[in-house]
């Protein structure tokens, strides 16, 4: 008896169970990718706010609704509350110099918003409604933070509440010019898309924890959006709550985090791997007046270990204006001192 192999009939039938293995393989990333998100949603969605701002506008000129208090010119943005009894985190730029503010919530009610402070220097800024028992976000840790990692925005750009995009993080450091010429510094760079409206609202990781607030996007471009880390987010609004403002010294620098060579961290017995590299002298300003270089690496303030943004602003409070500060740069490898007199930052 002649025995016929079914070999053609064998590798067919093999081969679809590796393509069906592969696709429900597939399958399941996509589900575990969404529940991811969805989890998030569900959790971080009502601690998102629309904000909505009335501003004064100049007479003879039409920019919105008349009220008694004269022309408006109106907008909106987000934010997300951060504490229970009613602390709203959002930009600056969402409420700087509003009329009036009003927070509508994410099951509809609303209410009348107070500005407790903003900083135009980190784009930062606090609100507070008249409420309790609110669903508040939980704020993480943005030096935890890795380039590729999933992350979620969830806003109201052009009105629309409650929006949710999902992308990852581009690029971390980054410096970002703001309106009227402000150098926001440290931002973390997205691809989730960012449009009007989005701004004050949540940058969430994986685990449903805030790692931004989402500032801004350029235009033109696709997929190149910004938000303020969550650690400057808690000083800032730390520092408002308390005394309404923030006064801080200057500098006259703008900086980037740099990792720092091997070689120079074992020569100069520095702990930790990284510093402040100076990417812009202002003109006239102390750094320029002391010496300071683009390129300098910021190492020590005062004599304590600098790595980050963070750890600049820090230092950088109203206690030490008008003091001498003493600087550790590298500069080529070699650490020199500079000592400068910081003035205090003043509100353009």
């Amino acid at each position: 008896m002649k025995v016929v192999a079914l070999s053609g009939f064998s590798s067919g039938s093999a081969g679809a169970e590796k393509r069906h293995r592969e696709n429900n393989g597939d399958m399941e990333v996509l589900d575990a990718y969404s529940a991811a998100v969805t989890k998030v949603v569900e959790n971080v969605s009502p601690t998102v706010v629309k904000i909505d701002v009335s501003r004064h506008g100049r007479r003879g000129r039409r920019f919105g609704p008349r009220s008694h208090g004269g022309e408006q010119v109106t907008g909106n943005g987000s934010g997300v509350i951060f504490t229970p009894d009613g602390f709203i985190l959002t930009n600056s730029h969402v409420v700087h110099r509003a009329a009036a503010l009003t927070v509508v919530l994410s099951d509809g009610r609303t209410f009348a918003a107070e500005l407790i402070g903003d900083d135009p220097y980190t784009d930062l800024a606090v609100l507070r409604i008249n409420a309790q028992d609110l669903p508040a976000a939980i704020l993480g840790d943005s030096q935890a933070i890795r380039i590729g990692q999933l992350v979620i925005a969830i806003g109201n750009p052009y009105g629309f509440q409650a929006t949710v995009t999902a992308g990852v993080v581009s690029a971390l450091g980054r410096s970002l010019r703001a309106g009227g010429g402000r150098s926001i510094d440290n931002v973390i760079q997205t691809d989730a898309a960012l449009n009007p409206g989005n701004s004050g609202g949540p940058l969430v990781n994986s685990r449903g924890e805030v790692i931004g607030i989402n500032t801004a996007a350029i235009p033109w471009a696709q997929g190149i959006c910004f938000s303020i880390p969550v650690n400057t987010a808690k000083l800032i609004a730390g520092r408002l709550m308390k005394e309404g403002k923030v006064s801080r010294a200057y500098l006259g620098i703008a900086g980037q985090v740099l990792e720092i060579a091997q070689n120079a961290l074992h020569a100069h017995r520095l702990s930790g791997a990284r510093g402040v590299m100076v990417a812009h002298v202002e003109p006239a300003g102390p750094a320029e007046k002391a010496g300071v270089l683009v390129g300098d690496v910021i190492v020590e303030f005062n004599g304590i270990r600098v790595e980050s943004i963070d750890d600049l602003h820090r230092h950088l409070t109203s206690e030490v204006i008008g003091k001498e500060i003493s600087l550790a740069l590298l500069r080529w490898e070699k650490k020199i001192f500079v000592s400068l007199v910081a003035r205090e930052l003043q509100e353009k």
